[in-house]
């Protein structure tokens, strides 16, 4: 038995030596191939490699200049460029989070860093990327079969509040530096920091250079606005660094070279003028070796942006918001005034369209303390019922329909129309027989309700029913068209309205609508159509942009104009100079004359105006508690001097009162800002003077119709 298992263990020994040279052949093998693969790459391949790695890859990306300076017509500096010192990251192709990590933490010794952007996602996002091997302990084996950004959610979501808590102040301002690091795109310089950057920083972060790859020091600018809140609504804003181009524009500016991180106007004048104001991009060569950015090189230096002139008057713009804001302060220290909130004025040279002033106030108050919102966006983008404003647009619609002629007598008196409420003028007793110039001067309802009963073709007769003709609301509205009621104005800035239109067409509401209480229009439309019987019959498009002129390196220097843009006359209205003079003396009288509505504050003005005041009947509507009221506006449009006008405007004050005032807030406005017009015009200031349209060579293109 014991030879017997001597022989069995002799015979298991045996097969050992056999298996063990198979592992060896096995490991000799694969020694072998390997070899065998390092020589083939070394010798034969060898320099493609090497070349490879030495490669270098050169990328030319564009690179934004300051934008264009904003003057005034006086060219006062309205929007500038503020320089500021800057710290930049350019992410090369194939840099890892690892060595983003990296060069936050290195940078992140050199400099402060603001940590008020942090949120929540970015210390959960830094917690993963320091503790790597905690992050992936938060995956169950299950979790495993899930996409790669499905495990990171998961993982953000499972990082607990203690586990954030770990963040030390310190990290937390290089988790901040590095949330700036990742939104570089490749090979696109991204603003680190440029606000407070101490010159102690600036000269640090130079200095180390080398050691942070992608960070460089360099000059960056802001928007810069002399005049602080004054016409900021209308000037627009430009995105920041961290908007970058706006995603529903994110092609267009792309397919024009932009960078998705660049800078572009978002609004109004900085967004409809950003092909001028933004400027010729220089031009920089990126050029790589495998992560390394080795070197720049500029193409082309790139020009900063044209500038652009207003015809705004900055200190006119200033006088007139101050005159909104010391009368609706005023005016709401009275009683019957709860609703009233803004004011507007527009004030534009008639001759050429030129916008002078376009202010709006807004009164608000914030934990008690009285503030006014700049709202000059709104005399385009609201509207109201202006009254007996309009009433100009509808004598001389009598005129052009035949209805009326030019001295033609009709009695004010109490119209009884059925299913209609009295339809009367503002008097007690009715002003009897009066001429259109009176009608005018007095502001008569009933003398233009019987010129839009004799346009819709009916017969009034007491307390009957007065059928009109479907043709009547059109050709009133086409009419008052022509004047700029109702229809965009054609200004060069986006978003105007043009305001609402009635949709009933009863009788009553037809009456209604040729005295301003139907329709409704914006405060920059009654600019545009008091100058238009201003200048004798010319609808002038609203100008905000005078000319175009190229940049200088000067601060004080203003460069040759590029482009000047003309006056342009959008329609001549169907009435004849005749008729339209008529309209003018019945608003020289409602300024100039006794018994005219605006007599008592324009009378002995030496600047002789003329003009149209209106009272409306509104609703107010708080949409947010849509509560809902009747109110009264409060109007006036006018233009001085009456025989040579150079000045035209507009006061809109909505929702002014609700019964009863003794506040004429709209003609205290209209008298100051025309006193402080003309105060302005004898300073020594640059003077301009401009022919009437109709003064101008037929064969001017400006004003083919």
């Amino acid at each position: 038995m014991q030879n017997g298992n001597v022989k069995k263990k002799k015979k298991k020994k045996s097969h050992v030596p056999i298996r063990l040279n198979m592992l060896f052949f096995i490991v000799f093998m694969m020694f072998s191939i390997l070899i065998l693969r390092l020589g083939v790459v070394q010798i034969a391949h060898g320099e493609k490699y090497l070349e490879e790695i030495k490669r270098t890859e050169n990328k030319t990306v564009n690179t934004p200049v300051p934008r264009g300076k904003i003057y005034d017509r006086y060219d006062r500096i309205i929007v500038d460029n503020n320089l500021l010192q800057a710290i930049t990251y350019t992410r090369t192709k194939g840099t890892k989070q690892q060595e983003v990590l990296g060069v936050a933490k290195k940078l992140g010794q050199l400099i402060t860093f603001d940590i008020d952007k942090l949120t929540e996602r970015d210390r959960k996002d830094y917690w993963i990327l320091t503790h790597p091997e905690e992050a992936r302990a938060k995956l169950a084996k299950e979790d495993l079969e899930l996409t790669p950004s499905e495990q990171y959610q998961l993982q953000l979501e499972r990082v607990t509040e203690n586990e954030l808590k770990t963040i030390t102040k310190e990290e937390e301002e290089v988790a901040a530096i590095y949330r700036e690091l990742n939104k570089a795109y490749i090979l696109t310089p991204q603003v680190i920091k440029n606000h407070n950057v101490t010159p102690e920083e600036y000269a640090i972060v130079s200095e180390h250079l080398e050691d942070l790859p992608g960070i460089d020091t360099t000059v960056d600018w802001e928007r810069k606005y002399n005049y602080e809140h004054t016409l900021r609504s209308i000037l627009g804003k430009t995105t920041t660094s961290d908007e970058g181009l706006p995603r529903e524009k994110l092609e267009y500016y792309l397919a024009r070279g932009y960078n998705r991180n660049d800078r572009v106007g978002k609004s109004y004048l900085e967004a409809e003028y950003e092909d001028v104001l933004s400027g010729q991009k220089a031009k920089v060569e990126n050029i790589t070796q495998g992560k390394e950015l080795i070197d720049t090189k500029v193409i082309s230096q790139g020009a900063r942006g044209s500038d652009l002139i207003l015809t705004i008057d900055m200190d006119l713009q200033q006088a007139v918001e101050a005159v909104i804001e010391k009368h609706l302060k005023t005016a709401k220290s009275l009683p019957d005034h709860p609703y009233l909130d803004r004011a507007f004025v527009v004030m534009m040279n008639p001759m050429t369209g030129e916008v002078l002033t376009m202010a709006g106030k807004r009164y608000v108050k914030n934990k008690g303390k009285v503030e006014f919102e700049d709202f000059a966006l709104g005399a385009m983008n609201t509207a109201y019922e202006m009254g007996s404003s309009v009433k100009g647009a509808t004598v001389l619609t009598g005129y052009q329909t035949g209805v009326i002629k030019p001295y033609s007598v009709l009695k004010d008196e109490t119209l009884y129309i059925k299913d209609t409420p009295p339809k009367k003028s503002w008097t007690i007793t009715g002003m009897g027989n009066i001429s259109d110039i009176t009608a005018l001067k007095r502001s008569s309802n009933v003398y233009m309700f019987k010129i839009a009963i004799a346009i819709a073709g009916a017969v009034y007769r007491p307390h009957q029913t007065l059928p009109i003709s479907d043709e009547a609301f059109p050709t009133i509205r086409q009419y008052f068209s022509q004047f700029g009621l109702g229809v965009p104005t054609g200004i060069d800035l986006p978003g105007e309205t043009s305001g609402l239109k009635g949709t009933s067409e009863k009788p009553g509401h037809l009456l209604d609508l040729t005295i301003g209480q139907y329709d409704t229009y914006t405060p920059l439309q009654m600019a545009q159509y008091v100058s238009t019987i201003a200048n004798g019959g010319f609808r002038m498009q609203p100008k905000i942009v005078k000319e175009i002129r190229q940049a200088t390196m000067e601060q004080s220097e203003i460069g040759p104009i590029i482009e000047p843009f003309e006056p342009h006359v959008l329609n001549r209205i169907d009435m004849s100079q005749d008729q339209i003079a008529q309209v003018q003396e019945g608003f020289r009288q409602v300024m100039q004359a006794p018994l005219g509505t605006a007599y008592d504050h324009f009378g002995k003005k030496t600047y002789k105006p003329a003009g149209k005041t209106g009272t409306a009947q509104s609703v107010y509507y708080n949409s947010e508690t849509k509560f809902s009221t009747s109110s009264w506006n409060l109007t006036l449009v006018g233009y001085a001097p009456h025989d040579q006008p150079e000045v035209a405007f507009a006061v809109v004050v909505p929702w002014a009162y609700q019964e009863k005032s003794n506040y004429p807030i709209n003609n205290l406005i209209g008298e100051d800002i025309l006193d402080v017009y003309f105060d302005l015009k004898n300073k020594d200031r640059k003077k301009e003077t401009a022919k009437l349209p109709y003064q101008e060579e037929a064969e001017d293109s400006r004003f083919n119709q």
